[in-house]
């Protein structure tokens, strides 16, 4: 039986080539860790090339993720110890009202002419939006809306849930920058104003975490540039 014959000693590679070797493949790991796995897995992009190669994103859904599942454990443990709080009824002593005596009704000739009565003050007009979409999500599913918006810039924004609450975050990003403004569990609507913190994309990521269908509105208007939906 035949094997491999063994290599001589001047065939194997020497002790300069191997650690060359090691270091070229430690270089090459320690690039990919920072450019693709750290992206894609922690939303961390210290040099922006996750971003170009959308991995960024990838990283702020699993990131999303995470932190609903821990909140909506959290939640459950709380609405199990505050619902045996909630059965006392609080009891508030009764406040008795003080007598108030009338004034004796004065004679014709005492009467004073009546003043008249102030013009009613016009009604605020609705504030006229300048997009509003509907999206129909089902279980678990999740999307994304953004505003283009230069920093300092203000939008007006209102959203509604119907069928049931919503999971939402609300960030922005642009530039190698990333912000997050505010987040929420099982919201069923909201509105305000978003006021740019830099020049790049801010919006909206709504996850359903019902066990039905939910119908999601949004409207937008002010200062930005356009809408778009992201996922």
């Amino acid at each position: 039986m035949y094997n491999t014959d063994i290599p001589n000693r001047e065939e194997l590679p020497s002790t300069a080539k191997l650690i060359r070797s090691t270091i070229i493949a430690a270089i090459v790991a320690l690039v990919l860790l920072v450019t693709v796995v750290m992206p894609a897995e922690y939303a961390l992009d210290p040099t922006g090339a996750g971003r170009l190669l959308g991995l960024t994103e990838m990283g702020e859904i699993k990131e999303q993720l995470a932190e609903e599942a821990a909140a909506d454990e959290a939640a459950q443990m709380v609405a199990v110890n505050s619902s045996a709080d909630q059965m006392a009824a609080e009891v508030s002593e009764p406040v008795m009202a003080e007598a108030v005596e009338e004034p004796a009704p004065a004679s014709e000739a005492e009467v004073a002419p009546a003043e008249p009565e102030p013009a009613p003050e016009p009604e605020i007009a609705e504030p006229q939006w300048q997009d509003e979409v509907r999206v129909v999500l089902t279980p678990g599913e999740g999307t994304e809306f953004k505003l283009t918006m230069e920093e300092g810039a203000v939008a007006r924004f209102s959203w509604v849930s119907e069928g049931g609450p919503i999971n939402f975050d609300t960030h922005g990003d642009g530039g190698g920058q990333s912000i997050s403004y505010e987040k929420g569990r099982g919201v069923p609507e909201d509105e305000g104003e978003l006021e740019a913190a830099f020049t790049g994309n801010h919006g909206w990521f709504f996850r359903n975490r019902n066990d039905n269908d939910i119908t999601l509105v949004l409207r937008t208007g002010g200062d930005y540039g356009q809408l778009k939906k992201m996922l």
